[in-house]
């Protein structure tokens, strides 16, 4: 039987550089709400315990733990390491007894592990071994059980969970991490250092909510969809479809976590002129897939964007590749 890992996260707010990835809380976020969801992950949730039951009861050697720091998640995930190898790399375990689950208020919690994983495993550059796939620079990352916080929310949020199908009662992530199959998903890597596992949101928006214009050049593989010089309200970047729609535009068409491709959009208002003579303003929407996707802000101020739930702010360029099925998750 397996033994297996329950991994909530916390936050230690008070340790300087803490936290689950680029410095921002475990649950998120900087936010007034963020802060209170830290809260709620110093203790096991009630979803927690449910889960941790259904696998005892089902002979599963089950460890609960709450890691409030990169270095307290990389503890756990030491526990995947494979056996040493000539060449002195640490890889996962492919047939490792150890299986982990996740316990996430949201994607960005889930971004923290697979952040931490991908630190954890990828060889540097000039030590690539022989047998890392050519589109690759990651191993195959262990598969990983999600446990979402918050089911109430799963129709109207649609989290990554929600986006995949995965199931959300406790015993029946119990059921897909014993008996479940891995199921291979792409992952987002940037130079920034991070991982995307759905997508980005950038753009800025006024007090009021209004989208503002701003300015950038962006490429996917060889297509430009932007050169820098037209107002763009927005631009997403796809793994998934978390943020395929912009109230009512639709931005991206056709993500898929599974294809090994990033989908990205840019919406340029274009003004047109009625028979009349009127001033209309129309939004298009430029789509292109690819590999590779790179946003240079040409503006002065710094460009917001939301990465997965994580608010951030660009000021130079940013450039995200696809890892094709470099992460799984279990599902029944």
């Amino acid at each position: 039987m397996y033994d297996v890992v329950l991994l909530t996260l916390g936050a230690e707010r008070n340790a300087p550089g803490a936290g689950c990835g680029s410095g921002e809380a475990c649950c998120g976020g900087a936010t007034e709400a963020a802060r209170d969801r830290d809260e709620r992950c110093e203790t096991p949730r009630v979803p927690v315990l449910a889960c941790s039951d259904a696998l005892t009861a089902r002979g599963a050697r089950v460890e609960t733990l709450t890691a409030r720091s990169d270095a307290e998640i990389d503890e756990v995930l030491a526990r995947l390491d494979g056996p040493p190898r000539p060449d002195g790399l640490t890889w996962p375990d492919p047939d490792s007894k150890t299986r982990l689950v996740v316990a996430v208020a949201g994607d960005a919690q889930l971004r923290a592990v697979l952040r931490r994983l991908v630190r954890r495993y990828a060889p540097p550059p000039s030590r690539r071994p022989a047998d890392l796939a050519d589109n690759r620079t990651v191993p195959d990352l262990p598969p990983i059980g999600v446990l979402p916080l918050d089911p109430a929310r799963s129709t109207a949020h649609r989290d990554l969970a929600a986006q995949l199908g995965l199931p959300r009662d406790p015993a029946a992530v119990a059921a897909a991490v014993l008996d479940g199959t891995p199921r291979r998903l792409d992952l987002l890597r940037n130079d920034g250092g991070s991982v995307t596992v759905d997508g980005a949101l950038l753009g800025a928006a006024a007090e009021d909510g209004r989208p503002l214009h701003w300015r950038g050049r962006v490429e996917v593989d060889d297509a430009v969809l932007s050169a820098g010089d037209d107002p763009l309200l927005a631009c997403a970047i796809g793994n998934a479809g978390g943020y395929a729609r912009l109230d009512d535009v639709t931005l991206l068409a056709t993500p898929d976590p599974t294809d090994g491709l990033v989908e990205v959009a840019v919406a340029v208002p274009v003004v047109t002129r009625s028979r009349f003579g009127r001033r209309r303003i129309r939004l298009e929407v430029r789509r292109a897939r690819g590999r590779a996707v790179s946003v240079l802000p040409r503006d002065a101020t710094p460009l917001p964007y939301l990465d997965d739930g994580v608010e951030g702010q660009l000021t130079r360029k940013r450039s995200w590749w696809t890892e094709p099925g470099a992460w799984a998750v279990w599902q029944a």
